[in-house]
Order: C-alpha cells, then structure tokens, then sequence
C-alpha cells in the first residue's frame, strides 16, 4: 500500500486547480499522506494543513509521484528523480491529447490512483542517460535525462561540427544543426521529429541522429547501450553551441569540451495503470493509416 504520495501539475495550469482538490480528498479519505509541489500548491486555495515541498525534496520523501500535465512536466519530475538518485514511481495524467509518457487520461483517474495506491499498476523500467562534460582537467556535473542529450547550435550560428566516438572507436563527423543522443523511451519526442527511428522502449539501445544534416549520407543510427558516446565539437571565435537535457535544462559548450554519455545506473519506474499497450499509445498519437 503506497501512503506517501506527491503531486506534481504543470506551472500555471489552472484548469487543474479542481482536479488537484478531488485528488487530494480522495487520497486523503483512504489515509494516504500526500505531499503537493511548491507551484501546485499555489494552484489551489491555501490551507494551513497542507503539505507543500519542492521538486527535490518531495521526491525524497515520497513513494510515489502523480504529474497532471503533459510529457513534459513528467520529464521534469523524472529528471528530479533521477538527480536525486531514488527510485520513485511515477504516474502520468494527460491534460489534453493522449501524452506517450502521461498516458492515463483524466477519465481513467481514479481508477489508475487505485490501482497504484493497492500495488495492482504495472511498472516499467525506462533507461535514463547520465552526461557530463569533460572542460580541461575537470568534469562538470552530472546530469540525468529520460528522453535525450542534445547538442545544438544557437538559432543564427553556423552549422555545428561535432567528431563522435562510440566506446574508444571513431564513428563519424556530424555536420549538421545538431545531434540527439536518445534513449528508446525519448525516440517518439525530438528524435522522432528529427527523423530518427522509434525504437520499443525495452530495448537496450542508444540512438544517435542527426539534426538537419548536411549531407545526405549522415544518417541516424542505432547502437548498444552499453556502449559509452563521446562528442568532440569544433568550436571557433562566435560559435554558439548547447547541450541540454530533456529541453529542461543545459548550457553553453566551450572550445575544448567533450560531452560524454552513458546509461545512467538507475531507472526511471513508470506506473502503467491501464491495460493500454505501447503499440496502442503510438497508434493514437500518431494516428497511423488515418490520413
């Protein structure tokens, strides 16, 4: 039986505002202490008896996580999760279109909230990415991504040059806008609009595309997880370069850095409270044959 649980909504969502309320009485009615993120919080009427925390430390006093939102607010909370090195479930509730990661929908609430509160959700296993970045003798710190690292140019700069290496071995030059590093569970969001493959998310697998090639040889490409990514970019005088993470965060690159990318030691544990299949969610978002 899960008793401490955290809630987390999208920033300014205030069509949530009355769903954040049910939950919290319905949780609350069946003895399960619950704990809302700082800016969910603001979204709701004050009480003094509340429980209100951020993103870091809910994680690391809960058992598991309810994001109302989209797949992008999802991404956020696991990527707290994952910087703070614990091993908390998450459940997504889509506002809106069904999400690929936020895939219970609002109708199917309560149902998916029983279903994790007695143990009966299923749990899925998704790969994380560690990166960091090598400058000179130091390393910067680590960060964690579910989806992809992704190393870009700023709007109005040149193409990037970027040497990439797979394990020790050379593996080609990218000279494009850009390349995404992704996990499977990350091939259905930038990779997939870069024109990168989707790849089932319980495979073992990195895959590297490119964005905007320059060339028409210079094609995505997938490999072993196990298999350690290092990107050398050339950086000159006026060249504005970026990796960031999930699209939540990032920085600027300098001249002699080296991006390095691994599969994180932990996972990410996604709640599947439908019966709902992958291959169901793609068919619904994509709407494949439709048109």
């Amino acid at each position: 039986m899960t008793n401490r649980v955290g809630v987390v909504a999208k920033s300014h969502l205030r069509k949530a505002a009355p769903c954040l309320r049910e939950i919290e009485q319905w949780l609350g009615s069946r003895g399960v202490e619950v704990t809302f993120e700082t800016a969910t919080a603001a979204l709701m009427t004050e009480s003094p008896t509340r429980r209100v925390a951020d993103k870091a430390t809910l994680v690391k006093s809960v058992a598991a996580v309810i994001v109302l939102g989209g797949d992008g607010t999802l991404l956020s909370m696991a990527d707290a999760i994952g910087a703070a090195g614990v091993d908390v479930p998450i459940v997504g509730v889509n506002f809106g279109s069904l999400g690929f990661l936020t895939e219970v929908t609002l109708d199917e609430v309560y149902a998916a909230l029983e279903a994790m509160l007695t143990g009966d959700a299923r749990v899925e296993e998704r790969m994380m990415l560690r990166s960091t970045t090598k400058r000179g003798a130091t390393e910067l710190p680590a960060n964690v991504a579910l989806n992809d690292v992704v190393v870009t140019k700023a709007a109005r700069a040149r193409m990037t040059d970027l040497a990439v290496f797979v394990g020790d071995e050379f593996l080609t030059r990218v000279k494009a806008d850009g390349l995404i590093v992704a996990t499977p569970t990350g091939s259905t969001a930038y990779n997939l609009a870069a024109g990168g493959p989707i790849v089932e998310p319980h495979l073992d697998a990195l895959i590297l595309t490119p964005i905007a090639p320059h060339t028409l040889t210079n094609r995505p490409i997938v490999i072993p997880a196990s298999s350690p990514v290092r990107v050398q970019p050339t950086i000159e005088e006026r060249d504005e370069l970026f990796v960031t993470f999930d699209g939540q965060g990032g920085y600027q690159l300098q001249a002699g850095d080296e991006i390095r990318i691994c599969r994180a030691n932990r996972t990410l544990r996604l709640l599947r409270p439908t019966t709902r299949s992958y291959f169901e969610v793609l068919r619904q978002k994509l709407r494949w044959n439709e048109r």
